[in-house]
C-alpha cells in the first residue's frame, strides 16, 4: 500500500475530526410526508442553511447497484463511504453471475444437484423486489435451475418483508410465486412453500441482536414447529383478519402442513440455499447450520446438510464455507491507510448500526485493521419495535462520543445514529419525527463538544428513509417503510480557526466522495484511486494588522 502524503499548509486542528452518520435522514420534499422536515430539529436546520456544502447521492450506480431505479441502503452505503469508490454490489454481481450462467457452473451448484438427487433442495431467504437483501428473480432463476436439471423435490421457506417494499405487500409475492411453483411442480417433480415468517420476527436478525428470531426461523424451517396452515397465503390472510394493524415484517413464524404433519422439516442428506445475497441479516442462520459448537440457543437437532449462502456473507470469519457468488473484493479502505499513517481512531454505534460503522466500512472484513490504533465500541440496542423507543441509544451513544472527543486519545472518530432507518422502516409517523428529533438533540450536545476542542465536524447520511412516512395513492395516504431514493446531505462545521474549509465543485457527487474529503480533512492528499474530494482544505491566514 502506497503510504498517505502530507496536504501542503495543513496545520492539525487541536480536536479530532468527528464523522457522523444520521442513518435514513435524506433530503426530502419538505412537505407533511417528510418526517426530516416535520420534526422539531432547530439545529439541523440551521447546519443545512449555513454548512451544507452538497447534496450527495446514495442510490443506484453511486454506490454500485445496477441501475439508479435501486435504492440505497446501509450496507452499500457504507462500503461506499469507507472505500473511496464505487465497487458493484451484491445485487450487481449476483444479476451478473445468474445472467452469465456462471452460478449453475459453480461447484457449490453442482453439490446442491447431488444433494437434490436424493434428499430435498431448501430455498430460505427474503422474498420480495426490494433489492436490499434479496430478489425474488434470483429465487425464481434457481428454482428454474433446479427444474433444468430435474431436481424431484424441492421446499421454499420464506422470510416476508414489508420493510424494503410496501408494509402489507407479502400477498403480491406469494401469488406469483405460488403460481411459479404449480408451473414448475409437473413430470413427478414437487416444488411447494413449506414455512416462514415476518423478517423482523423470523431468521433475519443480526448482529446477536436477539437470537430468539433465528431460533423461530430454526424451529419453523428445519423442526416443522410452528403455527400450521394450509398454505403461506392462507398464513397471511389470516394473520391480516386476527390483527388489521399487523404489517408483514412482523408477520408470526408458520409451517405449511398436510394432514397435520409439516410438509418441509429439512433433513440429513438435503442442501439448503440461503439466497439473500446481503450479509447483517444472513450470518446467524448460516452459523446455526454450519457451527458445531453453537450455544446461541437449543437447536434440538442439526441436519447434516450442504449449506450454501448466495454470498459469502462474512470474508475474514468464512460466514458460511460455500456460497454461489463472490463478494465484492473491496480493498484499500480509508481505514488500512490511517492506521498505516498512524492515526488513533474510534468508532461506535448500538447494536442495529455497530457492524455498519465496522465491518461495512471496512470492506467487509471483521475485526481491527490495527487494534493498537483503533477501538470500536458497541452499545446495545433495544430489544423491542423502534416506534415504541424511537429515541433508540442516542443518549448513551453521545455521551460516549462525547468522551472519546475530550479524551484527546484519537484524531478520528466515526459513530452513527441509526434512529432514522431503524424507525423510518415501522412507518409510524409519530415515531419517526421523534426518532430525527432525538438525533438533532444528540447532535447539538456532540458538537458543543466538538466546538469545545477545537476539531471538525463532517455530517452525513448513508441513504435516505425518515424523509418519507407515507406516500399518496387515489387519495389514501399508505405508509412508506422503505429507502427513498433522495439525496443526503454533507456538512462540515469547522471549529478550528487555523484551517479554511471550502467545497471543492465535485460533478455529481456521491457517498464515494467522502473518504478522499476525510483524508483532506485529517492532512493527507487522497489516494489517486480514490472518487475526489469534496473539499479545499487552506490554511486559513490572519490579515497582518501592522
Amino acid at each position: 500500500m502506497i503510504a498517505l502524503q502530507p496536504l501542503d499548509g495543513y496545520s492539525p486542528p487541536d480536536g479530532p475530526l468527528v464523522l457522523v452518520i444520521m442513518d435514513g435522514v435524506g433530503l426530502g420534499p419538505k412537505d407533511e410526508s417528510d418526517g426530516v422536515f416535520m420534526a422539531y430539529t432547530p439545529l439541523l436546520d440551521r447546519l443545512l442553511a449555513e454548512n451544507m456544502l452538497t447534496p450527495l447521492k446514495a442510490h443506484g450506480l453511486a454506490v454500485g447497484l445496477p441501475s439508479d431505479d435501486d435504492m440505497g441502503n446501509s450496507e452499500v452505503g457504507h462500503n461506499a463511504l469507507g472505500a473511496g469508490r464505487i465497487f458493484a454490489q451484491g445485487a450487481k454481481l449476483v444479476n451478473e453471475a445468474i445472467s452469465s450462467g456462471a452460478v449453475f457452473q459453480s461447484d457449490a451448484w453442482q453439490k446442491i444437484l447431488a444433494a437434490g438427487e436424493s434428499g430435498v433442495v431448501h430455498f430460505i431467504g427474503l422474498l420480495s423486489d426490494g433489492n436490499v437483501h434479496s430478489h425474488i428473480n434470483h429465487l425464481f432463476a434457481l428454482l428454474d435451475g433446479c427444474a433444468a436439471n430435474n431436481i424431484r423435490k424441492v421446499r421454499l421457506h420464506v422470510l416476508l418483508d414489508g420493510r424494503d417494499v410496501g408494509e402489507k405487500s407479502a400477498l403480491d409475492y406469494l401469488l406469483p410465486l405460488e403460481e411459479k411453483l404449480a408451473t414448475l411442480s409437473r413430470d413427478g417433480r414437487d416444488y411447494r412453500i413449506a414455512s416462514g415468517g415476518g423478517r423482523m420476527v423470523t431468521t433475519m436478525d443480526r448482529y446477536n441482536a436477539n437470537w430468539q428470531v433465528v431460533e423461530n426461523g430454526w424451529r419453523a424451517h428445519v423442526l416443522g414447529l410452528a403455527r400450521p396452515f394450509l398454505s403461506a397465503v392462507d398464513a397471511v390472510k389470516t394473520f391480516y383478519a386476527e390483527d388489521p394493524t399487523i404489517t408483514d415484517q412482523y408477520l408470526p413464524s408458520f409451517v405449511v402442513s398436510d394432514g397435520g404433519a409439516p410438509i418441509g422439516e429439512i433433513q440429513d442428506g438435503d442442501a439448503v440455499v440461503f439466497f439473500n445475497f446481503r450479509g447483517d441479516r444472513a450470518i446467524e442462520i448460516s452459523r446455526a447450520f454450519e457451527e458445531t459448537d453453537f450455544h446461541e440457543f437449543e437447536r434440538v437437532r442439526l441436519p447434516k446438510v450442504f449449506f450454501v449462502g448466495m454470498m459469502q456473507y462474512d470474508g475474514d470469519a468464512l460466514i458460511p464455507k460455500n456460497y454461489l457468488v463472490g463478494p465484492p473484493a473491496i480493498d484499500h479502505t480509508i481505514s488500512e491507510y490511517l492506521c498505516a499513517a498512524g492515526v488513533t481512531s474510534y468508532a461506535l454505534s448500538e447494536t442495529q448500526k455497530f457492524g455498519h460503522v465496522t465491518y461495512f466500512w471496512n470492506g467487509n472484513k471483521s475485526g481491527y485493521i490495527d487494534a493498537r490504533l483503533e477501538k470500536y465500541e458497541e452499545v446495545p440496542s433495544d430489544k423491542l419495535r423502534f416506534d415504541e423507543r424511537p429515541w433508540m441509544q442516542a443518549g448513551p451513544i453521545t455521551d460516549k462520543a462525547i468522551a472519546a472527543i475530550e479524551s484527546g486519545r484519537y484524531r478520528f472518530i466515526r459513530l452513527n445514529y441509526p434512529n432514522g432507518d431503524m424507525v423510518g422502516h415501522t412507518g409510524v409517523p409519530q415515531a419517526v419525527r421523534i426518532a430525527v428529533e432525538s438525533v438533532d438533540l444528540s447532535l447539538s450536545r456532540l458538537l458543543k463538544a466538538v466546538e469545545k476542542t477545537g476539531g471538525i465536524a463532517v455530517i452525513v447520511a448513508d441513504h435516505g428513509n425518515a424523509d418519507c412516512m407515507w406516500t399518496e395513492k387515489k387519495g389514501q395516504r399508505e405508509p412508506m417503510v422503505s429507502h427513498t431514493k433522495n439525496p443526503v446531505p454533507f456538512i462540515v462545521v469547522n471549529d478550528c480557526e487555523r484551517l479554511k474549509i471550502s467545497a471543492s465543485g465535485v460533478a455529481a457527487p456521491g457517498l464515494a466522495n467522502v473518504a478522499a474529503s476525510l483524508c483532506q480533512l485529517l492532512g493527507f492528499q487522497p489516494p489517486a484511486a480514490y472518487e475526489p474530494s469534496l473539499v479545499v482544505v487552506e490554511p486559513a491566514f490572519t490579515a497582518d494588522k501592522g
